[in-house]
């Protein structure tokens, strides 16, 4: 692979992946940045070929969860006054992208997004398939073991953020 196929990490693509509405979705302003393009041109692209997004593939967000997104990270302020909602694009409106955006870099962001989709899915797939085969063993063997079986449990799940309270405290 040459350096422009590994212009973009999957671990950055990562980052801009969301879960909204049950759909990994990546925002328009995040696509555009790594398109090197203008949110505003890659939205008049969609639109000029608006039949080609259905609402499976790309959807605005509403109102509502446009506050909560800015909520959550919190310094959103680029868009603050944006005339629409931004426009998410599930791992197909992605891949319909590409039949939009003719550039060359918009063919390789491509690839390296869809590897990313590629990788959470099958992270995911393996890690349920551990979970039923730990089921299994454990139907299998006797309450001696609930102890190792719980402590893989414990360990398969992602640990909770700790939050640590700011000011002083009191002796």
């Amino acid at each position: 692979m040459t350096d422009k196929q590994t212009l973009i990490s999957s671990e950055r693509i990562k980052e801009y992946i969301l879960l909204i509405r049950g759909h990994k979705v990546i925002l328009d302003r995040d696509l555009a940045q790594l398109y090197e393009v203008t949110t505003g041109n890659l939205n008049k692209a969609v639109t000029r070929n608006i039949d080609r997004f259905p609402s499976d593939f790309a959807f605005r967000l509403t109102p509502e969860e446009y506050q909560t997104l800015r909520f959550q990270f919190g310094s959103l302020k680029r868009g603050q006054h944006a005339k629409y909602p931004p426009r998410v694009f599930t791992e197909q409106g992605v891949a319909m992208l590409s039949s939009v955006l003719k550039s060359k870099r918009a063919a390789l962001v491509n690839v390296a997004i869809m590897r990313t989709f590629v990788q959470l899915r099958e992270m995911l797939a393996t890690h349920k398939d551990l979970a039923r085969k730990l089921n299994t063993l454990e139907q299998k063997y006797d309450a001696q073991f609930k102890v190792v079986f719980d402590a893989i449990r414990q360990l398969m799940t992602e640990p909770e953020q700790k939050k640590r309270k700011i000011g002083f405290k009191e002796k």
